[in-house]
């Protein structure tokens, strides 16, 4: 993979650079700049190595040009992260001159998503060289991601470097015992991943909703709690390809509802009571896997075991981060829900490497390609 090095000297160049800050805003105010701070070191880099900055970033799902989706608070929060005024170009025909530039949501323009030449030619010509330090969206062939990146000199960021240089350095040779840690809704959208781990890990430790699919598999009683149909096939084949190196929960906590005020009961076992759904892992489950982490080697970790949003259900999740954050192994969060429970019980910062990408880095851990890191090697 190319590297900012493979670029040369960028002194009065400017660089259109493919950022990810598709954070959380409302009525104008972003709730989480993690993603944003993310990008300052190969954004200062390439200042200091004199590059004039061509921002590009989307922003959701928008429907056309849609300015509930505009990047304008981005803007204004760079500003002050990056201590240089950042100008928001409003269209893409009409770019403005200046040392950081941001091009608004590229997700307005019609062809973006579909990976279209013409409007990564449009881009190309605003600039001298591209870097994709995107790598939250570094799974999607787009215009921005990909197109972009034939047209002109590329390589990756910063963060896209560590991202995938982190990712597949877990799997490729980790200080052993390698333990996953794979909780949340679904097993089918975790499928590729516990396959991939089945081959290389050395304990998988299950959580969150998905952990049902594999209880109704071994015929026990789910209650009305989450559980995928669509999973249990699946669940079944980890079980008999995994034996005793996949872990599943000891016990439960039940609510009535998923509600911070339903009433809560404990359940020593993993049969959920008719009218109860599961909402987190009990204490006898979160002690064995707690344990587990802290003779780890090397722990990855995607998806919370439980309900964490919710007072009532999050202690399962917070032993988990506890642990991760304790332990002296190398320790890589795979972004999503488990990021956001770090941020909840604060600490984001003990941990030795925090993905920014969800479903990128998942789909880095299956062995997939990724169109916007293939495009760069």
């Amino acid at each position: 993979m190319r590297t900012l090095d493979d670029l040369g000297d960028l002194t009065g160049q400017r660089v259109f650079v493919r950022v990810d800050f598709n954070v959380p805003i409302k009525d104008g105010v972003i709730g989480d700049d993690a993603r944003i701070r993310a990008a300052l070191p190969t954004l200062e880099e390439l200042r200091r190595r004199g590059a004039r900055l061509l921002l590009a970033a989307h922003l959701g799902r928008p429907k056309g040009r849609d300015l509930d989706y505009s990047l304008a608070p981005v803007a204004a929060r760079l500003t002050e992260l990056l201590h240089v005024d950042v100008t928001l170009a409003a269209d893409l025909d009409q770019v403005p001159d200046g040392d950081v530039v941001m091009l608004e949501n590229v997700r307005f323009e019609p062809g973006e998503t579909k990976d279209d030449p013409e409007l990564a030619a449009k881009y190309a010509a605003l600039a001298d060289a591209y870097v994709n330090d995107a790598f939250g969206a570094a799974h999607r062939a787009h215009a921005s991601t990909h197109a972009i990146a034939k047209l002109l000199p590329s390589a990756a960021g910063l963060l896209l470097q560590r991202e995938v240089e982190t990712l597949t350095g877990i799997l490729a040779d980790p200080a052993r015992p390698l333990v996953a840690i794979v909780g949340g809704a679904k097993v089918t959208d975790k499928i590729g991943v516990l396959e991939a781990f089945l081959e290389k890990a050395d304990t998988i430790l299950i959580g969150g909703a998905m952990q049902f699919p594999f209880f109704k598999a071994q015929g026990h009683d789910v209650g009305s709690s989450l559980c995928e149909e669509e999973g249990i096939a699946p669940a079944q084949r980890v079980l008999a390809a995994g034996g005793d190196k996949v872990k599943l929960p000891v016990d439960t906590v039940c609510g009535e509802a998923f509600s911070a005020d339903t009433p809560v009961t404990a359940v020593d076992g993993v049969d959920v009571p008719d009218g109860l759904m599961g909402l987190d892992v009990g204490p006898r489950t979160a002690q064995a896997y707690a344990a587990v982490i802290e003779d780890a080697g090397t722990v990855f970790w995607n998806g919370p075991m439980g309900a964490f949003e919710l007072e009532p259900f999050a202690a399962g999740t917070r032993a988990v981060a506890e642990a991760v954050a304790k332990t002296s192994a190398t320790t890589v969060v795979g972004g999503g829900d488990s990021a956001a429970a770090l941020r909840q019980f604060g600490l984001e910062d003990e941990v030795t490497h925090l993905s920014t990408g969800g479903g990128a880095s998942l789909e880095l851990i299956e062995g997939k390609t990724l169109p916007g890191v293939e495009v760069l090697s």
